[in-house]
């Protein structure tokens, strides 16, 4: 059987996030779509990919990720430390991990994404 080469994870394919966001319902859809809108602002020059079904926004590395799950979405801030250190401000969402789950009617206010995303250039140096 034949091995099917491993893709380079800095590729930039915007279309594959694109085609995610397009097949999920309106109201989740304008979520996602304005939390990336919100890091791409933030982060003009990074590049993006779909992997394990969860778009990746990326610089270098992962940056952060997000996605639609059944009844929620959430926002892979890809650092522990970062969870433990918004502790407080974040207890108003359930938390998994290094994910923050949130919905429409529970966003995640663009104040609370910029201080992540900011934390995490920092972790990436």
């Amino acid at each position: 059987m034949d091995k099917k080469p491993k893709r380079n994870p800095s590729v930039n394919v915007p279309e594959e996030v694109d085609r995610y966001l397009a097949e999920l319902p309106d109201d989740i859809r304008q979520e996602l779509e304005r939390v990336r809108k919100t890091v791409k602002e933030i982060v003009p020059n990074l590049t993006e990919r779909v992997s394990y079904q969860v778009p990746i926004l990326r610089l270098n590395k992962d940056l952060v990720g997000f996605a639609a799950q059944k009844n929620h979405c959430s926002f892979y801030t890809m650092s522990r430390s970062i969870i433990e250190q918004m502790k407080e401000e974040l207890a108003g969402y359930k938390i998994s991990g290094t994910t923050i789950h949130f919905s429409p009617e529970k966003p995640l206010s663009r104040e609370l994404i910029e201080k992540i995303v900011n934390k995490r250039l920092i972790e990436l140096g």
